[in-house]
């Protein structure tokens, strides 16, 4: 069972605050949740093919086919600022 003080720890850790009450309640609900899954544990999976993907699906991928793109003038022309033939941003920190 998953104890109130475990619920305060998890909650400090994702700087989530949590009173008292609401921590009692989600020991409950996660002790519950827990024992879902000790349930899971027991079922004899023996002779079943893992299942990775609900659809029976093989290749979602197109092939990389070239095709014509804009010329780097017509996307240059478009941009607020460039530098040597490139886009440039402003940095981000």
């Amino acid at each position: 069972m998953i104890t109130k003080d475990e619920v305060e720890h998890v909650g400090w850790l994702a700087r989530i605050e949590i009173g008292a009450a609401e921590a009692e309640d989600y020991a409950v609900k996660l002790s519950s949740v827990l024992d879902y899954f000790g349930q899971l544990d027991e079922v004899d999976t023996e002779g079943v093919e893992p299942t990775y993907h609900v659809a029976d699906i093989m290749n979602v991928f197109r092939e990389d086919v070239v095709k014509p793109s804009l010329d780097q003038k017509d996307v240059l022309a478009n941009t607020a600022e460039e530098k040597d033939g490139y886009i440039k941003a402003p940095r981000i920190i």
